[in-house]
Formats: structure tokens, C-alpha cells, sequence
């Protein structure tokens, strides 16, 4: 606490004033930081909106191929062995369908240790017989450093006695160039390998190692000697209205008149290959398919596309509109401490006004989104979808009644203009308008040290981007300032001690001659 001197003179008061002046340059390098962290707050806020809008709507809603799917799978018959889906070129041929075999993998596969072993033992354990849960002590270090190998696929692999059976097997499903899928069965000890790939197409070449070394399959047999079952790829065969299936599929998921089965059993007890290409099939419950129109879905989606389109162009539009008022700066400490709360609310909502007026990446990202729907309103007029008025900046509308009769009449054009299909899916208008929504939170996050990754808007900014680095830079001048403005501060009040010093000496020294020649 600083204490006034003694000639009357009210020293704080006076270098207070002095230092208001001076920490005019101070006062304006914290409402330029101020304007800079409230203009990345909103950079932010735009960018939770944009993640929303790319991920939640277009990539994971309107997107997806059952967004405007208005065809429906009814199945009869042996429900059990089938679920269907009608994609939106399915063109409701009825088909009756009979599955003599399901197409299975290639494999190999152990005799098995039979009951008492599990997946969480050790090789070491397998190796010698013991079954899980019983005492180890008889195991020593060479049976945990043994090398067990195999080799598939041309990829040999190495385990040793410590490598528990779930690690094996993890270790085997996670090298994906192999394209093999390894599981144990705790029941009866197998263990299996099979092909990834159903039928014929698969691949499966198990190795044993080289002479003199430990196969890894052995260890999954009852005796010291594993004994191998080579189960052999089966292809599918299916009859449909009265047709077999040729060539036959090597999957069990097929599709026929845009309807996409994935076949679940068989529906026959047993089959017979005629020479003429027919199949007898005994004992068989097949299944039948038809399908049904609703365009609906379809039209609800592009009801909330349009309606969040919209929303999403409003934003930007008001946003690079907001009017600026230049005369509202950030308030200081002084200025807050003299005003009620609600005129602070007042004042601020002023000073954040326009702080992305005229932004440019707002405002090609506007104009990008307008220019992706005017380069298709041809295309989209002809299924119901038109634009505004001129001043409405890109609005556009919906006719439910046009775009339903276009859907059900041509569900495919539909289709490819918003959601294309394969390589086509990025140039329909979902696809461009998700890349440019990318494309945007990209620049944003180069800007404002924002995240394309999250919505977060209390996410963490990333220091350098442009803006972080630019507020680095002012909370430098800002330390720097403020020691100076400290050591003047000090110097002052220095000064001001001196003058009183020097005062009051004068006053002793008056005294003092009044007093002599008083006497």
C-alpha cells in the first residue's frame, strides 16, 4: 500500500493520471487481442455448425444409400434363410429362391486337445498336456523360449511357449495381408484357419517349417503330431425362378434385380447337379422376394437436406453480412467496472458484431454451395427442387408432390444427381458439397487453429495456426509493455518520494530560522 506524503499532495491520484495516458497503447493492444480471440471463438462456433452439417447430415444421413431408397424387400416363405434389402434400382421382378448350398471357405483345421484347455494358456501349457487351471511348476525356461512357426500364405510367422492362444490368434487376424481368419474353439481345443474369401476365389496355403523346427499346428493336436482336416471351399449354389446361378457365387451375399441378399442356410436337405446345368433339390423350402414402392423416406430426407441446406447457407450469409460497429471496442477493466452488467451485455454484443463481415472464406464457401445447386437447377428443377428469389442468396425450395412422381418414376436419376454412385458418388451434389465443407474446415483450421476432426466447440485451439501465432505475438508485447509501463509506474512514484523528501527538508530548515530569529 503506498501512503501519501506529507505536503498534502495526493500522489496516487496524480500518477494515476499520468499513467492513464500512457497506458493508452496498452489498452489498445488488449482490445486488438480481445477482437482476435473473440474472432476465433466465432471461426470455431462456424466450425462445430460445419462439422455437424458435413458429418452427422451429408456423410452419415444423406449419403447412405437407404436415405433415398424407396424400394423395400418383402420376403415369404423360409424367412429364416435370408435377409434381403432392395436397393434403388431394385425393378420388382417377384423371385422365388431356393439356396442348395451356401458357399463356405477353405480351411485347416486340428484334431483338437479336447475338453479342459482354454484360449487364455500359454503354448508352453498346450505343449505339455496341461489342461487350464492345473499347477505349472513342472513347465521350466526352455518350455516358455521354445519356437513354434508357421507358414501361410507364403508369411511365416514365429510364437514361443509364452504366447497365450488369444494372443496367436490375434496376432494371425490382425496381419491383413493374409487375408485368413484363425479362432479356437475352448470346447474341444481345435484350431482352425480359414480363408477370408468364400468359395473358390479363396486362398489358404498352410506350410509346415522347415525341418528340425516345431510346427505351431501340432500343438493344437491330442498327440505330439497334430492330425490336419483340410476342409475344402464349397461355392454357392442358388436357383432363382427355376434358374441356377451360373457361374456360381463365392459369396453369400448376392444381388439379382437390385435386390441384395445375404443368404443364412439352406433351404433344401440335399441337392443333386443335373447334367443339363438344372439342380434337383430334395426336401426344399424356398424363399420368395418382392418389392415394394414407398417414397416416403425419400422424401423426408431431401425435406431435411433442403431445410438444413438452407440453415447452413443462412449462417454464412449472416455471418459476411453482420454489420460492424467500429465504435464498440473491447472494454477495459476501468471502463467494465463503471457500467452495470447489462450494459456490458449490451455494449459487447456491439463490439462482437461483424467480426467476420465480409470474411473470405465464408464467403467462397457461400458462393461455392450456391454455385454447386445452380450448376444442377436444370436437373434438380425436373425432380422438384428450385431455387428463391435473388435476394434470397441461394435459397432453394422443395415441390413434395413433383419430386415424389419423379422418384417413383426414375428412383435411379434421383439417386445419381444427389447421391452418385461408385466412383460418381463425389461429383453428385452431396458428395461435392461434403468436399467442400472439408475443403472450408481446412482453410478455418490453417486460420483459427481449429479441428476438422471435432464439433467440439470447447475444443483446444492449436497454437500454430495464423491466428495463434498472432496472438503469441501480442501477449509478447503485451509483457514487455506492461514491465515498462511497471517500471515507469515505479519511477514516478520514486520521483514524487524525492520531491517530498526535498520538501520536507525545506520546511525543517524554514522552521529553524524562524525560530532563531524569533528568539
Amino acid at each position: 500500500m503506498r501512503i501519501n506524503g506529507f505536503s498534502g499532495m495526493d500522489i496516487d491520484s496524480m500518477v494515476k493520471e499520468l499513467m492513464t495516458a500512457k497506458r493508452a497503447p496498452l489498452d489498445k493492444l488488449n482490445q486488438k487481442k480481445t477482437l482476435l480471440e473473440w474472432q476465433r471463438d466465432s471461426y470455431r462456433e462456424l466450425n462445430s455448425k460445419m462439422y455437424e452439417f458435413r458429418n452427422t447430415k451429408l456423410q452419415n444421413t444423406y449419403r447412405q444409400s437407404a436415405a433415398l431408397n424407396t424400394q423395400k424387400a418383402v420376403v415369404t416363405g423360409n424367412t429364416d434363410a435370408v435377409k434381403a434389402e432392395a436397393g434403388a434400382a431394385a425393378n420388382g421382378i417377384k423371385m422365388e429362391v431356393s439356396v442348395a448350398q451356401l458357399a463356405t471357405a477353405k480351411a485347416q483345421e486340428t484334431d483338437g486337445k479336447g475338453q479342459g484347455y482354454n484360449s487364455r494358456q500359454s503354448l508352453a501349457e498346450l505343449a505339455n498336456g496341461i489342461k487350464f487351471g492345473q499347477p505349472t511348476t513342472s513347465l521350466g525356461t526352455s518350455d516358455y523360449s521354445k519356437e513354434y512357426k508357421i507358414k501361410i500364405n507364403d508369411v511365416e510367422m514365429t510364437f514361443t511357449g509364452q504366447d497365450t492362444v488369444s494372443s496367436i490368434v490375434a496376432k494371425i487376424n490382425s496381419k491383413t495381408d493374409l487375408n485368413v481368419k484363425a479362432s479356437f474353439d475352448d470346447l474341444t481345443g481345435k484350431f482352425v484357419i480359414a480363408s477370408k474369401d468364400l468359395g473358390s476365389t479363396g486362398i489358404l496355403d498352410i506350410k509346415a517349417p522347415d525341418a528340425g523346427n516345431n510346427s505351431l499346428m501340432d500343438v493344437f493336436g491330442q498327440n505330439s503330431t497334430a492330425v490336419i482336416k483340410d476342409i475344402a471351399a464349397k461355392d454357392a449354389v442358388v436357383v432363382i425362378n427355376g434358374v441356377k446361378l451360373n457361374p456360381p457365387p463365392t459369396s453369400n451375399v448376392i444381388t439379382y434385380n437390385g435386390v441384395q441378399m445375404n443368404l443364412l442356410a439352406a433351404t433344401a436337405s440335399s441337392f443333386t447337379e443335373n447334367g443339363d446345368g438344372t439342380v434337383t433339390l430334395t426336401n426344399d423350402k424356398p424363399f420368395t422376394i418382392n418389392t415394394q414402392s414407398n417414397p416416403d423416406k425419400a422424401l423426408e430426407t431431401v425435406k431435411a437436406f433442403i431445410e438444413d441446406y438452407n440453415k447452413m447457407l443462412d449462417t454464412l450469409n449472416t455471418k459476411v453480412g453482420e454489420e460492424k460497429y467500429r465504435t464498440f471496442q473491447p472494454l477495459t477493466s476501468e471502463q467494465r467496472s463503471a457500467m452495470t452488467e447489462s450494459d456490458i451485455k449490451l455494449w459487447e454484443e456491439k463490439a462482437k458484431s461483424g467480426l467476420l463481415k465480409n470474411d473470405d472464406i465464408l464467403t467462397s464457401l457461400a458462393s461455392t454451395m450456391r454455385t454447386i445447386m445452380g450448376e444442377k437447377m436444370g436437373e434438380l428443377s425436373s425432380i422438384g427442387i428450385t431455387g428463391g428469389k435473388y435476394y434470397e442468396n441461394g435459397k432453394i425450395y422443395l415441390d413434395e408432390e413433383k419430386f415424389k412422381k419423379a422418384i417413383n418414376d426414375n428412383p435411379q436419376q434421383v439417386t445419381d444427381l444427389l447421391q452418385g454412385t461408385g466412383t460418381g458418388a463425389d461429383n453428385s451434389i452431396f458428395g461435392k458439397l461434403y468436399k467442400e465443407m472439408d475443403t472450408t474446415m481446412t482453410k478455418i483450421a490453417e486460420r483459427a487453429g481449429t479441428t476438422k476432426f471435432s464439433g467440439d466447440v470447447n475444443s483446444l485451439y492449436k497454437e500454430e495456426s495464423v491466428m495463434g501465432k498472432t496472438l503469441k505475438g501480442y501477449n509478447t508485447e503485451i509483457t514487455a509493455l506492461e514491465r515498462r509501463l511497471t517500471e515507469m509506474e515505479n519511477r514516478y512514484y520514486k520521483q514524487f518520494t524525492a520531491m517530498e523528501t526535498a520538501m520536507t527538508k525545506y520546511q525543517n530548515q524554514a522552521s529553524s530560522l524562524s525560530s532563531f530569529f524569533a528568539s
